[in-house]
């Protein structure tokens, strides 16, 4: 793909995640230079050039793939769903869930076939095992009885990701996606090897917003996760800000200042009610309603960090405003679908979008000057890794003289949350407070991250103690006087 945006060298940590971000390039550049009807032509022989294959069968399957990209990038179906299978993309993955290798050494015991429930195990002629993938029910059995370890389990990475159960294969092979299951955590998304789930992106309708501002008259405000401070390597959280200024943000406000203001709330109310499970983590909170409803009474009625803020902003702001929130996390699309929070956040991007969207737009962060970053608290900061709520809501009891001893079970990742509810609905939780993260290690991890490393934890606890607010009392103050 030729332009402007070659300059800037980018490494990536899978080639998927590598032409999900040329496509994403390719796309913005045409949406900044407001020419998005021929996306869906011109993209993919951009994206794709020659006449070689260098992924698939042949350059027409790979451009194929890369129009269907293009719907994505563009907002794909416009519903309620947020992740979505690209069907022709799907097609590598093994399908017989159980299969039997060469170390079979088709012994007299036969364990597999005694156990098998439904005689899906016979012996071959060579004498090793054999598995009727139309009998199989799947039951593992078979596996856990070989004393050799020859039946091997074969799962799509896309379900063994999935902690929910909310993605299965259909009857044509491909992965298919049970919405009445799915959090949209994004987790089956950034693991697949083939790039075959996908989120939807809005970065388009983001670019439009900057662009219709001046002319609509209204004022528009990029609210930035906290997890930002790990992202941008080689730029500091101060020059992304630049670079959103200069892309046409007439604001930038750290969403740690809604951690701020969310802690301080979120401390009163586990005081008055004795238990409570965190309000934070869109994944986590849907999670519950769908998986475990008789633990929704207990979820935190405080909007999230992100909504918290939007609609601080919007209510104290002496013009119209438009608000973008920027993260790591594909669940936060979902979120800001929904009708308690539309109202006050307008669009939501991931960081990988806005790494393709700002050097679409020539303004690569680690280029930018530097502005000021002095919005929030340690404790507010903090809340992008697991622990940080828990740290924040400590703090804040403490800060409003609060007589109530919070005790926190610290839930990393869902199956972590999964064990911590069932303890709660069974009455057995020894812990008051559950702090849920969907995301293995925080919103650090999440699915639209541009960066896993492990020093990622690290580098936002850093920025946190750059700040130069005494705690969330004062953060909450210094801010009530901004808008």
């Amino acid at each position: 793909m030729q332009g402007k945006g070659e300059l800037f060298m980018r490494s990536f940590e899978t080639d998927v995640q590598l032409i999900k971000y040329k496509v994403l390039r390719a796309v913005a550049e045409h949406a900044l230079q407001e020419r998005l009807d021929d996306c869906y032509y011109t993209v993919p022989q951009e994206v794709i050039p020659g006449k070689k294959a260098t992924m698939r069968c042949c350059v027409y399957k790979e451009r194929a793939i890369v129009g269907e990209r293009v719907h994505n990038a563009l907002g794909g179906e416009r519903g309620s769903h947020v992740i979505e299978v690209i069907d022709i993309a799907c097609d590598e993955c093994p399908v017989d869930r159980y299969s039997v290798s060469n170390s079979c050494r088709g012994c007299l015991a036969h364990r597999c076939m005694k156990v098998c429930p439904r005689g899906a195990i016979s012996k071959g002629d060579d004498g090793r095992a054999k598995i009727d993938p139309d009998k199989c029910i799947h039951c593992g059995r078979c596996a856990k009885v070989c004393p050799y370890g020859a039946i091997t389990e074969n799962v799509r990475p896309c379900e063994r990701s999935c902690k929910v159960g909310a993605i299965k294969m259909n009857d044509q092979q491909k992965a298919e996606i049970n919405y009445d299951k799915c959090i949209s955590c994004g987790a089956c998304v950034s693991q697949c090897p083939f790039g075959a789930v996908v989120d939807n992106s809005y970065m388009v309708d983001a670019i439009k917003l900057i662009q219709q501002a001046d002319h609509r008259g209204y004022y528009t405000v990029a609210i930035v996760a906290p997890a930002i401070a790990s992202q941008f390597k080689g730029a500091t959280v101060g020059q992304v800000k630049q670079a959103l200024r200069h892309l046409g943000f007439h604001d930038v406000v750290e969403a740690a200042l809604g951690a701020d203001m969310v802690a301080k709330k979120e401390s009163k109310e586990l005081a008055e009610k004795g238990f409570l499970t965190s309000s934070c983590c869109p994944a986590f909170v849907r999670y519950i309603k769908q998986h475990v409803p008789e633990m929704a009474e207990h979820i935190s009625h405080n909007l999230s960090p992100m909504a918290e803020l939007g609609k601080y902003i919007k209510e104290n702001s002496a013009w119209p405003v438009k608000t973008v929130f920027i993260g790591p996390c594909t669940a936060k699309k979902y979120e800001q679908k929904l009708d308690t929070v539309k109202p006050w956040i307008d669009c939501v991007i991931t960081f990988e979008e806005l790494q393709a969207l700002l050097d679409a737009a020539g303004l690569p962060p680690e280029e930018q000057g530097e502005l000021p970053t002095d919005d929030a608290s340690y404790f507010g900061r903090i809340f992008a890794r697991s622990g940080g709520l828990t740290e924040a809501v400590a703090q804040s009891i403490k800060e409003q003289n609060i007589d109530f001893e919070p005790k926190v079970a610290v839930c990393s990742g869902i199956e972590q949350c999964k064990v911590a509810l069932l303890k709660a609905k069974m009455g057995k939780l020894a812990e008051n407070f559950i702090e849920g993260m969907a995301c293995e290690g925080g919103c650090i991890n999440g699915a639209g991250t541009i960066s896993h490393t492990p020093k990622d934890k690290l580098t936002v606890d850093n920025f946190g103690k750059e700040s130069r607010k005494e705690g969330i009392n004062m953060s909450v103050g210094s801010y009530e006087t901004k808008f």
